[in-house]
């Protein structure tokens, strides 16, 4: 049986939708998963029956994560947040890892895990950690922008082929403070954290990058993808 794995949505406030990119469904597709996309929902019960009735969970990119999750005053380069997605996502977060069930992080997802856990975030690179490293590209999306180093004896030093990786990158937030249950899996040339994982649970990790852009013509990131449902096969 193929892995069911829920991904959380996409909003757009200005056209009152939810809405997914074609790359997360493709990449867990491609590794052998079917892609599920979740309802918007915070109620406890329909989160437990979520998380009862799939197999693993990836956490997508969008809005900026609020603050206030990470008990900071909102700056002015802060972007829009989605207070509904924070808040579905919280609650879902605990529910999964109490039930020890696989995650993906990407994007905003390593953002929210990260916060949602005990860390802290830069709010906005280019005010708060100024660099020569470009962090926000122009499209297309599906190739290598700047470099990150992979750490020994991690997740991503498992499926990774080379020691230095090329990675895509489309983002204006980023972790600043680890939060302690976590541990770094990747680092930038400018010394950000780029991807992290959970040690004491089953396979909970997170990428800074963007592997659903780039799964079909890079095979380290089909690999991140790979991992991830090969976790949550029962």
């Amino acid at each position: 049986m193929r892995p069911m794995i829920g991904i959380v949505p996409l909003v757009d406030y200005e056209k009152e939708s939810y809405w997914m990119l074609p790359g997360y469904m493709g990449g867990i597709l491609a590794a052998g998963g079917i892609p599920v996309m979740l309802p918007l929902a915070d109620d406890a019960a329909v989160i437990m029956e979520l998380v009862e009735k799939m197999d693993g969970f990836l956490f997508t990119g969008g809005q900026d994560v609020s603050p206030k999750l990470y008990g900071e005053e909102k700056l002015p380069q802060c972007g829009e947040c989605s207070i509904e997605r924070d808040r579905m996502e919280k609650n879902l977060l605990e529910a999964v890892l109490d039930a020890d069930k696989p995650v993906l992080g990407i994007c905003r997802g390593i953002q929210f895990i990260n916060a949602a856990l005990g860390g802290t975030l830069y709010q906005d690179l280019p005010s708060q950690h100024p660099g020569e490293v470009e962090h926000h590209m122009t499209p297309p999306y599906d190739r290598e922008i700047h470099r990150v180093s992979v750490v020994e004896g991690t997740f991503l030093a498992e499926i990774m082929r080379e020691k230095v990786i090329g990675v895509n990158s489309y983002h204006h937030q980023a972790v600043k403070r680890l939060a302690s249950c976590l541990k770094t899996a990747a680092v930038s040339e400018d010394g950000l954290i780029e991807a992290l994982y959970m040690p004491d649970k089953k396979w909970v990790a997170a990428v800074q990058w963007h592997p659903e852009f780039s799964y079909q013509k890079d095979p380290n990131a089909a690999a991140i993808f790979e991992r991830f449902v090969k976790a949550a096969v029962k």
